[in-house]
Parts: structure tokens; sequence; C-alpha cells
């Protein structure tokens, strides 16, 4: 039975890893914004210290760190605004450099401990009028490859969660400038037919097998081996997805005017 703390519990995908831990056996604390077992603002400092001191003073330790917590952004380059950057930045990356940073000091004098990121498949391939959520999510799978090398010797395992768009309330969080964008990466996310559980079913077999890349379905599989072993296929991929997203806008803005 491990111990886990879960960042972005109250819903979603963290949500679903939250039950599946629980119906495995482990011990979890879910921690969110409202509605978890703890509050933990992932962009307060305060906030991480204080969840560390609580795994010390009621657990004594921690097995396994998932930073989980997230928000959906995009947007074209000239229309995002850079608030709206800073804004995912601050979330969905320092949030986990954060969380890494407060918790490695307790699994390097344990000689031993787990840090599971949630990333995305956009940290492997990069869609267009994407660019800053893709950025932010290729930011976390370096980081976690760079930490999955520098704490081995300590016993550390370090492994990175990359799927596709999937069924979950993460649409709620999309808001900003490019309300075109933000309305086709809702569609997308809401007609998913892929879940939140079954997703969390995948991460955890991957973390059983302690495999650093967790890619925990068949389209994020898809898309990241056509883009390492089929280039000019992948290419072609992308600026059809630009092409069919430059109509889309132009119908939307040219209805506005």
């Amino acid at each position: 039975m491990s111990r886990v703390l879960v960042t972005g519990a109250a819903s979603g995908l963290g949500a679903a890893l939250v039950a599946k831990f629980v119906a495995d056996g482990h011990q979890v604390l879910g921690t969110d914004l409202a509605g978890a077992d703890r509050k933990l603002d992932v962009r307060s400092a305060d906030d991480w210290t204080s969840a560390v001191e609580w795994c010390e003073q009621n657990w004594g330790g921690l097995d396994i760190l998932v930073n989980n917590a997230g928000i959906a952004t995009g947007g074209r380059i000239d229309v995002e605004t850079l608030d709206e950057w800073n804004r995912v930045v601050d979330i969905n990356l320092m949030g986990v450099v954060r969380g890494c940073r407060a918790f490695t000091p307790m699994f390097k004098r344990q000689r031993s401990g787990y840090i599971v990121n949630t990333a995305s498949a956009a940290g492997l391939v990069h869609p267009p009028m994407m660019s800053s959520y893709n950025t932010v999510k290729a930011g976390v799978v370096a980081l976690s490859e760079t930490l999955s090398h520098e704490l081995r010797p300590y016993g550390v395992t370090v492994s990175v969660v990359c799927p596709s768009f999937f069924r979950t309330n993460l649409a709620d969080s999309i808001r900003g400038a490019d309300t075109t964008m933000g309305t086709a990466a809702r569609q997308l996310i809401e007609k998913s037919p892929r879940t939140a559980d079954e997703i969390a079913a995948a991460v955890l077999a991957g973390i059983a097998r302690k495999r650093f890349l967790i890619i925990p379905d068949r389209p994020a599989r898809v898309a990241w081996l056509s883009k390492r072993y089929a280039r000019p296929l992948y290419n072609r991929q992308m600026y059809k997805i630009a092409a069919r997203a430059h109509i889309r806008a132009e119908r939307v803005e040219g209805t506005d005017q």
C-alpha cells in the first residue's frame, strides 16, 4: 500500500485517479482549490509547504506524488493574450515545478519516491493554434525526463502521462481572447469517446510497470509514432488541421464583422 498525493483531485482525471488508487488499496490525499480532502493551490509555495508538512506529520512521508492539476487553453499566437500565457505557464508548468521542488527533499531523505506528472499528447505532438498549451505540456515532458535522470541515484522514479482528448470538465477552464479556437477545443473534449476512468486505469497500469512515458490511449500513441517514424505524414496532418482552422476562423470572424 502506497501513500499518494494527487493534485487537481476534485474532478476530471484527478478524481478518477483518486478513485482508482483507493480501489487498489492505497492511502490517498486528494488536493484541489476546493472540493477535495485538502486545499492546495499549485500556484502557492505556502500551500505546497503545508502539503509536505501534512504528509510528514500524518503519514511519515510520501510514496507517490501525482502532479495532475491543470487547465485547458489555446489560441492563435496573435490572438491569445500574454496574460493568458502567464496564467497557463503558472498553473500547468510552474505548478508541476513547485510540486517537484517541494517533495524532492523528502524523497531524497527517504531514498525512495515516485513523481507522476500529467502532461498531454500536446507535449509530444504540437498541433497548430495551441501554442501556449503545447509549450507548457512539452515543458512538463522535458522536466520529467530531466528529473528521471537527476533523481535516479536517490531511488526516485519519474513518469509523465500524455493522453489525447478525453471527456472531462477540463473544457470548463477554457477561456480567453481566441473564442473560435476555444470552441473547437471544447468540442474535441466533449465529443471524445474516451472517459477519465479509462485513462486513469491505463495510468495506474503504467505506474505499476514504472514506465517513464505513459501514453494511455491509442490516438495519442498513433500521433506520437507518426511524428517519430513518418514525419512527412505527420506534417501533412498538421497542415490539414491548420487549414481547417483557418477556414473556420475566417467564416466565424467574417460573420462577426
